[in-house]
């Protein structure tokens, strides 16, 4: 279905690719309304014209970027240039969430 939305449109639209991914697809399984925001948002950082730009960054530092086209070896350098353990400012958390997280 996405597909056939995608080839019958020029542009992308965004706001129904959004509503679509997480008001059907996801947003039935979200029942709590502070987790479907949570879920809406995140996918507001992704689901955009800008993430699909070489690379687009999806955090402050930099760390987390979408890598320009290429080789499946850049990716693979690219992979495992990324940290171990995620940062909490990939999920929009500030670097606080990991001292409640592990408390």
């Amino acid at each position: 279905m996405l597909k056939l939305f995608l080839d019958s449109q020029d542009e992308i639209p965004w706001d129904a690719l959004l509503f679509i991914t997480g008001h059907i697809n996801y947003g039935g399984r979200v029942t709590d309304d502070n987790d479907r925001r949570c879920l809406l948002t995140s996918l507001e950082k992704y689901c955009q014209g800008d993430a699909l730009k070489d690379m687009y960054k999806y955090s402050p530092s930099g760390i987390y970027y979408a890598p320009p086209d290429g080789r499946i070896e850049t990716y693979r350098e690219y992979i495992d240039s990324m940290p171990l353990n995620d940062n909490p400012e990939i999920f929009g958390l500030h670097d606080n969430a990991n001292i409640k997280f592990e408390a």
